[in-house]
């Protein structure tokens, strides 16, 4: 960026205040956000005029207001399918570690209470023949399915649409249309859906208590796609085995409840944690802005309503 524009790069690893993204608003063309930067209505109102892109780092626009932005007339671009593949391993690996309760033995190397091989030490569950529930079979969706099926889980998904039956065939994926038929019949619940109006909250309370005894909550989408007190209560009180979290209701603040739950295994937001993955959206920003500058349609324009 730097070789191509006159950039403004903050280079400390930390979000921008509130007050730090209106300043830089203030006199720029293009802002590159990151999924941390909040850009609300009353944010994009105190853009100075030059502002005529926002090219987000990241596939999701859940944090940027479309709406405010198009008004505006300020362009919004993203970073589609390159954190696909490492959103979809890092699923499959919470799906592995809260199974077979590998955050407990972690712990218990560290704190020195391993006192050998018992029968019953950390008895976990295969994954074999279990039955994999996908809230959202996107590209990440269909990505984890195809880690899912080599472990022999059976996948079952929902989504706004069906996928065409090839491809279900492909992914060896039985479509859903009941959400609330997959929550309640899955041994393992993955969201992989993005944050919108209507999914946000997705995992209510009841649906939480409609799953079956001993399953697990996989979550890698956005924090407030689920009832994070609920999920609290099931876990303390057993009725679910376990979950594997790697995103939060008010990240980074994580809920001291989850920390001390020994069926949970946090994460803190590595989805898209790969070098290779932040290194390609980096050049899809790029390409991007270059797109603009040259008067071009960029090629990950985001359309408001269809984000």
């Amino acid at each position: 960026m730097a070789e191509l524009f006159d950039a403004v790069i903050n280079t400390e690893d930390k979000p921008f205040s509130r007050s730090d993204l209106i300043a830089a608003m203030q006199d720029c063309d293009v802002l590159v956000p990151c999924v941390t930067d909040k850009i609300d209505a009353e944010v994009v109102a105190r853009a100075g005029d030059r502002l005529g892109l926002i090219a987000n780092f990241g596939a999701g626009v859940d944090h940027l207001d479309l709406a405010a932005c198009q008004a505006r007339k300020i362009m919004v671009t993203n970073t589609p399918g390159v954190f696909t593949e490492d959103t979809a391993d890092i699923t499959m690996a919470l799906i592995l570690a809260a199974s077979r309760r590998v955050a407990e033995g972690i712990h218990m190397i560290a704190d020195g209470k391993w006192t050998g091989w018992t029968p019953t030490a950390l008895l976990g569950h295969s994954l074999r023949g279990k039955i994999l529930g996908i809230a959202g079979m996107g590209r990440i969706g269909q990505a984890l399915a195809h880690r899912a099926r080599a472990f022999g889980m059976q996948i079952v998904y929902n989504n706004r649409r069906r996928l065409p039956d090839a491809l279900e065939t492909i992914l060896g994926a039985r479509y859903e249309p009941d959400l609330d038929a997959l929550i309640a019949n899955s041994d393992y619940f993955s969201i992989n859906c993005p944050a919108t109006e209507e999914t946000r909250g997705l995992l209510s309370a009841k649906r939480i208590a409609s799953m079956k005894p001993d399953a697990y909550v996989i979550n890698t989408g956005r924090g407030d796609l689920i009832d994070e007190d609920a999920l609290i209560t099931a876990l303390e009180s057993g009725h679910l085995s376990g979950a594997g979290l790697d995103v939060f209701m008010n990240e980074p603040q994580v809920d001291p409840r989850l920390a001390r739950l020994p069926n949970v295994v946090a994460l803190p937001h590595l989805g898209s944690a790969t070098i290779e993955g932040r290194t390609a959206a980096g050049e899809k920003i790029i390409a991007n802005i270059q797109s603009w500058a040259d008067g071009h349609s960029p090629p990950d324009r985001v359309v408001v309503g269809l984000a």
